[in-house]
C-alpha cells in the first residue's frame, strides 16, 4: 500500500514503548524526503478541494441546467429545465445557487462532526481510497445527470470525498514537519483557482458542462498517487528550523507542552482531555466560523443577485469569473504564510462581515455602476479567506503541543463547513424574498 500507510502503522504499534532515536538523514536525502512530503501535501490539497470548487462553479449551470456549445446556449432536451424569472432585475433561477451549497457542505458538516469522536480511529489509507473514489463518482454522475436531483447526489459524492480528506489530510500534517501545513493550504488554495479557472476557460472555449466535467476525471488519480507513491514515511518529528524560535517564545495556549510526547498519540486522550483542548481552540474556531459564514453567504446567496445588465457576459458567465476571482484570492493568500503571518484572525473576521454588509447594500440599492468593482471586491473577500484559513491551522499548530495536535487538527475542520453551512441555510430564503420582491 506504500511507505507511507506502512509507516503509520508501526507508529501506531509502538504507542506507549520506548523508541530508539534513528540516525538523521544525509543532507541530500532530507531535502529529498523535504520537497516529496511539501509536493505531496500541496498535491493532496489540490486534488482534495477540487471537486468540491468545481460543483460549486457549475453551480449555475447545474440548477439552470444550461448546456453550453461554442458561443450559443441550449436547454439539454431531456430533462425540463428549472425556470428562470427573466422579469426579475436579479433574472433569478428558482432555486438558489445556495441548494448546490447545501449538497456540497452538510455531508462535510457530517463528517467533521463525527471526526473528533471516533472517524480518527479508521485507518487512513482506506479513508483515501474512499474520498479518490467518492470524487470520480462525483464527476461521472453530475456530467451523466438529465436531472437536478441526480446532479445534487453527484454533489453530494463531491461533498463527501472533500470533507474525509480534509479531515484525514489535516491529521496527517501531525506526523510531518509543521511546514508541510502551509504547503497543503496553498494546495488547498490552487484547487479553487485551478478548479474554478478550469471550468470557466473549458466553458468558454466551447466544452460543454458535462465534457468539461468529464475531463477533469484525472484530478482524484493524482490524489490516490501523491499519497501512496509520493509521500515519504512520516518519521518522529523535531519542529525545529525556522519555527523553532517562534514557537518556544509562546506560552502554549491549547493543551500543554510535552516534547516527549509523539504526534498521533491523539487517539488515546480521554473525553475530559478533548474537551479541554477544544475550549482552547474556541479561540480560533469562532473567527473562522465568521469568516466562512460571511464570504460563503456572499458566494452562494449575493453572487447570483450581482446581475449587471450593461456588460457582455451573460449571467453565468458573470457568475463563473466571481467564482474564479474568489479563488484567486483564496489561492494567493494561503500560499503567503511565509511572508505575512497574523496570529489574530478576529480582524479578518470582522473584514470579512464588513464585505458581506456592503454587498447586500449593493444587491439591494444597486449603487455600483459596474461589475469591475464587484470583480475587486471578490477578489479581496478571497484574500481575507485564505488567510484566515492557512494563518488559524498554522497558529494552532505552533501552540498546540504534540499529543494534542493530530486532535486539535481534526476538530478546528469543523470551522469552515459550520461557517458554510450557516451561510446555505440563510442565503436560501433570502434569494427568494429578494426574487419576489424584484
Amino acid at each position: 500500500m506504500g511507505g507511507c500507510a506502512g509507516s503509520r502503522r508501526r507508529l501506531s504499534d509502538s504507542e506507549g514503548e520506548e523508541t530508539v532515536p534513528e540516525p538523521r538523514l544525509p543532507l541530500l536525502d532530507r531535502q529529498s524526503t523535504h520537497w516529496k512530503n511539501a509536493v505531496g501535501f500541496w498535491l493532496l490539497g489540490l486534488c482534495n478541494n477540487f471537486s468540491y470548487v468545481v460543483m460549486l462553479s457549475a453551480a449555475h449551470d447545474i440548477l439552470s441546467h444550461e448546456r453550453t456549445s461554442g458561443n450559443q446556449s441550449h436547454v439539454d432536451p431531456s430533462p425540463t429545465p428549472i425556470p428562470h424569472n427573466s422579469s426579475s432585475r436579479f433574472d433569478c433561477n428558482s432555486v438558489s445557487t445556495a441548494a448546490v451549497l447545501l449538497a456540497d457542505i452538510l455531508p462535510t458538516l457530517v463528517i467533521k462532526l463525527l471526526a473528533p469522536i471516533g472517524l480518527h480511529l479508521l485507518p487512513y489509507s482506506p479513508r483515501v481510497l474512499v474520498s479518490g473514489i467518492c470524487a470520480a463518482g462525483s464527476f461521472v454522475l453530475v456530467a451523466s445527470s438529465h436531472s437536478v436531483g441526480t446532479s445534487l447526489c453527484g454533489v453530494v459524492l463531491a461533498s463527501i470525498s472533500s470533507g474525509l480528506g480534509e479531515v484525514t489530510f489535516l491529521s496527517l500534517t501531525a506526523f510531518y514537519p509543521r511546514a508541510v501545513i502551509s504547503w497543503w493550504s496553498s494546495g488547498t488554495g490552487g484547487a479553487g483557482l485551478l478548479g474554478a479557472l478550469s471550468y470557466l476557460g473549458l466553458t468558454q472555449a466551447g466544452l460543454s458542462p458535462q465534457h468539461t466535467l468529464l475531463s477533469m476525471l484525472g484530478i482524484p488519480a493524482v490524489l490516490l498517487a501523491s499519497y501512496f507513491l509520493l509521500l515519504t514515511s512520516p518519521e518522529p518529528q523535531d519542529p525545529g528550523g525556522e519555527e523553532e524560535a517562534e514557537s518556544a517564545a509562546r506560552q502554549p495556549l491549547i493543551g500543554t507542552e510535552a516534547p516527549e510526547s509523539k504526534p498521533g498519540s491523539g487517539s488515546s486522550l480521554s473525553f475530559q482531555e478533548r474537551w479541554t483542548v477544544f475550549k482552547g481552540l474556541l479561540w480560533y474556531i469562532v473567527p473562522l466560523v465568521m469568516v466562512y459564514f460571511a464570504e460563503y453567504f456572499i458566494n452562494q446567496g449575493l453572487f447570483e443577485l450581482l446581475f449587471f445588465r450593461n456588460t457582455p457576459l451573460s449571467h453565468a458567465q458573470q457568475y463563473r469569473w466571481y467564482q474564479m476571482l474568489y479563488q484567486a484570492g483564496v489561492f494567493a493568500s494561503r500560499s503567503s504564510l511565509r511572508c505575512c503571518r497574523i496570529r489574530f484572525t478576529w480582524a479578518l473576521a470582522l473584514l470579512q462581515c464588513l464585505n458581506l454588509v456592503f454587498l447586500l447594500a449593493d444587491v439591494w440599492f444597486g449603487f455600483l455602476p459596474s461589475i469591475y468593482f464587484v470583480f475587486l471586491i471578490v477578489l479581496y473577500e478571497g484574500l481575507l479567506g485564505g488567510a484566515a484559513y492557512v494563518n488559524t491551522f498554522h497558529n494552532i499548530a505552533l501552540e498546540t503541543s504534540d499529543e494534542h495536535r493530530e486532535f486539535a487538527m481534526a476538530a478546528t475542520c469543523i470551522s469552515d463547513t459550520l461557517g458554510i453551512s450557516l451561510s446555505g441555510l440563510l442565503a436560501l430564503p433570502l434569494h427568494d424574498f429578494l426574487c419576489q420582491l424584484s
